[in-house]
């Protein structure tokens, strides 16, 4: 006697269905962030990467010891993702005058540009699916936004 094959998998990046609705709602808010993610400047750069020149956009110069506690990696997980934007001509590493020890990592011109570039992109992406919901979508989108900045911020 044979058996049936098992059933196909569900395809790549469809959750399994959830009768729990606080679920539901941090895999569609997940969903959508990895979606807005996707929209970057620059060629086969990382999420790991970006986050780096985002910190530094924001933040100005740091040390690998401060960027791998702020992005909350390891000091040699850090120090491969500045290698590979330093190789890419997105980040510089000066030393400091202050400490020989020490190397700041600072964003190149290059690297403001991919961080502008991915800026727009997303901004445009987000943008046009706000232009397709309808005016009752929009306004419950915006009664939602205090909570989704309590959220965020927590």
């Amino acid at each position: 006697m044979t058996t049936a094959p098992p059933p196909p998998p569900a395809p790549s990046g469809t959750p399994p269905a959830s009768t729990d609705p606080d679920e539901e709602l941090r895999v569609l808010i997940q969903k959508l962030a990895r979606r807005i993610r996707s929209e970057r400047g620059g060629d086969g750069i990382t999420d790991s990467q970006l986050g780096v020149l985002w910190l530094l956009t924001t933040d100005g110069r740091m040390t690998p010891g401060q960027l791998a506690e702020r992005e909350r990696v390891s000091a040699p997980a850090m120090n491969r993702t500045v290698n590979a934007l330093e190789g890419g001509g997105l980040v510089a590493r000066t030393p400091s005058d202050e400490d020989a020890r020490c190397v700041w990592v600072t964003l190149t011109d290059a690297g403001e540009q991919v961080v502008a570039e991915t800026r727009r992109l997303r901004t445009q992406w987000f943008h046009d699916r706000l232009d397709e919901l309808t005016a009752d979508e929009r306004a419950a989108l915006e009664a939602a936004r205090p909570v989704l900045r309590k959220l965020a911020d927590s």
